[in-house]
């Protein structure tokens, strides 16, 4: 896998200075330092713009334009720094099932990263979105675990196949379904094809952002935004009008949000269709 050009100023952003030891420790705190810096966003696929996956594309939007990105773009990223760094990892892909029966058998269309430390197999994902896990998960068990913010579970189905399950509003919630198959560059690709321009994609013409800090997690769908606490109910409500949806953009998402008239009046719509 090509490596990053600009892995100083993705540490940096991160909060190191010089590259960390490839630890269970690092990578724990690699992947909440992600999910707290870096905003899972939607602006491309909402705008109908190309949405390319090389590491160079993805390094230039993400590091250097102050966007952020989806699963193909930020667990690409997130895994050449892991490799960069010494982790044994690579990536593999699952089908989304949130908002569905468990067992349903949608597309491949989500990348996440295996990483193996000392004989201990782990996922990790920083491009889940609203429930992306905040902490590397333990493969080889079926007990819940622990995480900076909400518990989840891992079951395997015998035959190869993983559900990640999520514990959210005290029920399980199945999230998506993986397998470790090696996975070349052009099945990447497929992927993101359909995500960004299949008529079929929940991504294309729509918005969501999502966002995590200690102990909260951020969402915005349309212009429908949330602020969910581990202490306290979730906080919900529509966003008046365009100017409101790009202040939340760039201040609780931390988005550099593109300055274009074509923008604006996509947003303009989104607030109107959702009032």
């Amino acid at each position: 896998m090509p490596l990053l050009t600009h892995s100083r100023l993705y540490l940096q952003r991160l909060g190191y200075d010089t590259p960390p030891a490839p630890t269970l420790q690092t990578l724990q705190a690699l992947q909440l330092r992600h999910v707290c810096t870096f905003a899972f966003e939607s602006l491309s696929t909402l705008m109908h713009w190309p949405v390319p996956i090389d590491l160079a594309s993805v390094e230039q939007k993400v590091l250097l334009e102050g966007r952020g990105g989806y699963c193909y773009e930020l667990n690409q990223m997130f895994l050449a720094l892991l490799q960069e760094l010494g982790f044994d990892a690579r990536g593999i892909t699952g089908r989304v099932v949130m908002g569905g029966p468990p067992d349903a058998h949608t597309a491949r269309t989500h990348r996440l990263s295996l990483v193996t430390l000392d004989g201990v197999r782990y996922i990790t994902d920083v491009g889940f979105g609203g429930m992306v896990p905040s902490s590397p998960l333990q493969l080889d068990t079926e007990t819940a675990q622990a995480t900076a913010h909400e518990p989840y579970r891992l079951s395997f189905d015998g035959q190869g196949s993983y559900t990640l399950w999520a514990q959210a509003a005290g029920e399980w919630r199945g999230l998506y379904v993986f397998d470790l198959q090696e996975q070349a560059t052009i099945d990447y690709e497929i992927g993101n094809w359909y995500v960004s321009t299949h008529p079929d994609s929940p991504f294309v013409g729509q918005l969501k952002v999502a966002r995590l800090a200690p102990g909260k997690r951020y969402t915005l769908n349309n212009a429908h935004y949330a602020v969910h606490s581990l202490d306290r109910p979730s906080e919900k409500r529509m966003l008046d009008n365009a100017d409101e949806l790009l202040q939340v953009l760039t201040e609780t998402f931390g988005i550099r949000v593109p300055a274009t008239l074509e923008l604006r009046a996509v947003v303009d719509g989104l607030v109107v269709a959702n009032s």
